[in-house]
């Protein structure tokens, strides 16, 4: 029974462990939390995005991939049906969009579903 006991206890651990690794996560931004979330020194990769596009949920997964792997990068969507406003300040008139903020401003942008080097290139830039 000593080996069960010793499994119960590396299991134990083993949980204790991945309850404490912190996932990054990636932010969704609304009408009252964009400004805020984009006016940090930290630099802000933006996915707009709407549920109806194929190509946004084509390149959730990639962005979901690369926000675990750029951890100086906040990674945030903005749901462009629920955020029209936010969308039109910034010219984002075709979707999937791609922008980084960085102390509130726009500096970089990528227009459609440019798949995970075109995700990959943008985020390296301001890592």
């Amino acid at each position: 029974m000593l080996v069960d006991k010793e499994l119960e206890e590396i299991m134990k651990k083993k949980m204790a462990e991945m309850t404490t690794q912190k996932e990054p996560k990636i932010l969704e931004l609304t009408d009252t939390n964009f400004d805020n979330a984009i006016t940090g020194d930290k630099p802000v990769l933006v996915d707009f995005w709407a549920t109806w596009c194929g190509p946004c949920q084509f390149m959730l997964p990639i962005f979901t991939r690369l926000s675990k792997k750029y951890k100086t990068i906040k990674f945030a969507r903005v749901n462009v049906d629920d955020a029209p406003g936010i969308s039109a300040r910034y010219g984002v008139y075709a979707i999937p969009t791609f922008v980084v903020f960085k102390n509130g401003q726009l500096v970089d942008k990528a227009v459609g579903a440019v798949g995970e080097p075109g995700i990959h290139m943008l985020a390296q830039k301001y890592a």
